[in-house]
């Protein structure tokens, strides 16, 4: 998955999901992964990952 595809699925939820602490924190290591790379790569795929699996919890 690339970081556009990442950022189109959180775009692509409900405005209400988005505001959620796990998806913030999954935008903002994508962001710092967009403009510096390197760790912040591994970072936003862990974040992506972890969000994910938040919401399948929460169902």
């Amino acid at each position: 998955m690339t970081l556009q595809q990442a950022a189109d699925y959180i775009m692509a939820l409900p405005e209400k999901v988005q505001r959620e602490a796990h998806w913030q924190t999954a935008v903002e290591n994508l962001i710092n992964a967009a403009e510096t790379g390197g760790g912040w790569l591994m970072f936003s795929r862990i974040a992506m990952v972890r969000a994910l699996n938040t919401d399948r919890k929460d169902k």
